[in-house]
C-alpha cells in the first residue's frame, strides 16, 4: 500500500485545556477517497488543518506523502478547500482561476490551458466570465473546488465540500471526486452527512476528538453487524459509553 498520510499520537489542545484531538494514530492509503465522518465539533476540521500545516500540533506527529506536515517541500503537492468560500466574489470565475494559477507560478499558454481544463472539470465553462458574486451557492462551491484543482495536486483536502448543496449538485461533485481518484489523485474530505460515508473507499469515524473506527464502509458494517455507516456510528458510540 502506498501511504498518503500517517499520524502518530497526534494530539491538539486549545488554551491548554480543551482537547480537540487525542492520540490519533492513522495510516491512510493513496489513490482513494478517504472520509473523515462525524458530527460538527468532532475534530474533523482540526485534523485536516494539522495535515495541511495550518494547525499547531501539541503532541505527536503527522506526515503527508512521507514529509512532515507543514513542510515547504509539500508546497504544490496538495491543495486545501476550506468550508468557507475561498475565492474572490468581485472577480469572474476565470479571473479567480488566473490569479490562483499565477500564485502557483503558472504563466502564458500553460496557465491558459490549465484554466481551460479546470473549468471543464468543474463544469463551469459557460459561467467562466461571470462574477462569482452572481453565482448560485452550488456554483460558488464548484469554483472553490476548481481552485483546489489548479496545479494538479496529488492530494485534495476538502472540508465539507458538499454542505448546503442540493442532491443533484452533490451527485455531480461525487462523480467528479470518483473521476479524480480514478485518474490517480487522493481525496480527503470531511462530512457530517452519514449517507456520504458509503461513497468513500476508506473511513475515519471521529467523535470528541477521537477516532472511533477506521475501515472501509463494507468492513465497518460487517464489524458492527449493521446495515449502514450511520447505524455503525451509533453502535460504536454506545460501546464507547459502556466502556467509559
Amino acid at each position: 500500500m502506498h501511504v498518503a498520510i500517517e499520524t502518530k499520537n497526534l494530539t491538539v489542545k486549545f488554551e491548554k485545556k480543551f482537547v480537540a484531538l487525542k492520540d490519533v494514530n492513522i495510516t491512510l492509503p493513496a489513490g482513494k477517497i478517504i472520509g473523515f465522518i462525524g458530527p460538527s465539533g468532532a475534530g474533523k476540521t482540526t485534523l485536516i488543518r494539522c495535515l495541511v500545516g495550518r494547525q499547531k500540533i501539541t503532541h505527536g506527529s503527522a506526515k503527508v506523502l512521507g514529509v512532515q506536515a507543514g513542510s515547504a517541500k509539500l508546497r504544490g503537492r496538495f491543495s486545501y478547500m476550506t468550508q468557507s468560500l475561498s475565492v474572490y466574489p468581485d472577480l469572474t470565475v476565470r479571473e479567480n482561476f488566473s490569479y490562483f494559477a499565477s500564485m502557483l507560478g503558472q504563466k502564458g499558454a500553460a496557465k491558459v490551458a490549465m484554466i481551460a481544463v479546470v473549468l471543464e472539470q468543474v463544469d463551469m465553462t459557460p459561467q467562466a466570465d461571470r462574477l462569482v458574486s452572481g453565482l448560485s451557492g452550488g456554483q460558488k462551491q464548484r469554483v472553490s473546488l476548481g481552485v483546489s484543482l489548479l496545479g494538479d495536486p496529488e492530494i485534495l483536502f476538502l472540508d465539507e465540500p458538499t454542505v448546503g448543496l442540493d442532491p443533484v449538485l452533490r451527485e455531480q461533485l461525487w462523480d467528479l471526486f470518483r473521476e479524480l481518484v480514478t485518474a490517480g489523485k487522493t481525496i480527503v474530505l470531511s462530512s457530517h452527512v452519514m449517507d456520504e460515508a458509503d461513497r468513500c473507499d476508506d473511513l475515519l469515524l471521529i467523535r470528541d476528538g477521537k477516532v472511533l473506527a477506521h475501515a472501509s464502509p463494507k468492513r465497518l458494517r460487517a464489524q458492527t453487524r449493521t446495515k449502514s455507516v450511520e447505524e455503525s456510528f451509533i453502535e460504536l458510540v454506545g460501546e464507547q459509553h459502556e466502556s467509559a
